[in-house]
């Protein structure tokens, strides 16, 4: 599946795993992420962090119209103030995937998956 953009210039198709892989760097690169996680947690092990080629399994990409609908699945880390850290993420990939494909993000839901003590 992908998203359809139509502009003056022509028909412009977008994967659904670029636009996870978009949003899953804006938000790893936000204060209080330790990780993504897996959508399907039995299927795919307990709450194991996603690596970067991975951003696709915990993000789920939906179009209505020409908005997008953003489900995350995250892993926090231990100490931060979950709220804080899911309004951080929500803002980031907004402003990314807006700035990136030029479309309107509708919503940005976080599930958190997990909480993880980092070592320093």
């Amino acid at each position: 599946m992908s998203v359809e953009i139509n502009n003056d210039f022509g028909h412009i198709d977008i994967s659904n795993d670029v636009i996870a892989q978009i949003a899953g760097g804006a938000a790893i690169e936000c204060y209080g992420i330790v990780g993504m996680a897996s959508k399907h947690q039995i299927r795919d092990g307990l709450t194991d962090i996603l690596r970067k080629e991975n951003f696709a399994k915990g993000v789920i990409i939906r179009q209505e119209g020409q908005d997008l609908h953003i489900d995350m699945y995250i892993i926090v880390s231990y100490g931060t103030k979950i709220s804080e850290v899911a309004y951080q993420v929500q803002s980031k990939v907004k402003y990314t995937v807006n700035k990136t494909l030029g479309m309107s993000v509708k919503s940005v839901n976080i599930f958190v998956q997990g909480v993880r003590v980092m070592n320093v």
